[in-house]
């Protein structure tokens, strides 16, 4: 488009309009005017359009959260057993050591197992593992499982006799007790 500085010619002149024309601004309303319609659905488009922007940028989010969380959950159960491993390391050591030696007494065997027996029960402590030894509590279905039940000088529903301890990993049961119960005498 070229601009032309020279006044136009008279007779090409177009006719001087005899009416203002007025211009609306096409994104804003004028003050004091009600928006029209074409710009309200504008603003809700571009309202529409930031939202889904959030929400897309949210899911993913949430979605890398829950990989993450899944990540993790994975190599805990991989790695989970790893310090109680590492525990049992020196257990076995011990038990290797004394079915190596050639002059075995008694005595050497009983003074290495009670060190062997030391070493397990300090890898289970460090690991959360208790025993449970019921002799002469009260029975508990929750804690010891009852093999039999025998008449006895003790008081009812007592344990009278502890078959196999039982274990418990962070107050959780891993083996219950196996135990014989005391009933009253008939």
């Amino acid at each position: 488009m070229q601009v032309n500085d020279t006044p136009p010619d008279e007779s090409n002149a177009a006719p001087e309009a005899t009416e203002p024309v007025e211009v609306i601004a096409e994104s804003a309303p004028a003050e004091g005017r009600a928006p029209s319609f074409e710009d309200a659905l504008r603003q809700a488009e571009l309202k529409a359009a930031e939202h889904h922007d959030a929400w897309l940028r949210a899911k993913a989010e949430t979605e890398n959260v829950r990989r993450r969380a899944q990540e993790d959950i994975a190599k805990a159960a991989r790695f989970a057993i790893e310090r109680f491993a590492r525990e049992l390391l020196a257990v076995r050591d011990s038990l290797e050591i004394a079915l190596a030696t050639d002059t075995q007494s008694v005595d050497s065997l009983r003074a290495g197992s009670e060190v062997t027996l030391k070493q397990l029960v300090a890898a289970f402590e460090k690991s959360a593992l208790k025993e449970v030894n019921p002799l002469g509590e009260k029975f508990d279905p929750n804690l010891h499982q009852a093999i039999s039940v025998v008449e006895s000088e003790q008081e009812p529903n007592t344990v009278v006799t502890v078959l196999q301890k039982g274990y418990l990993l962070a107050e959780r049961v891993l083996r219950p007790a196996m135990v014989v119960v005391a009933k009253a005498k008939a």
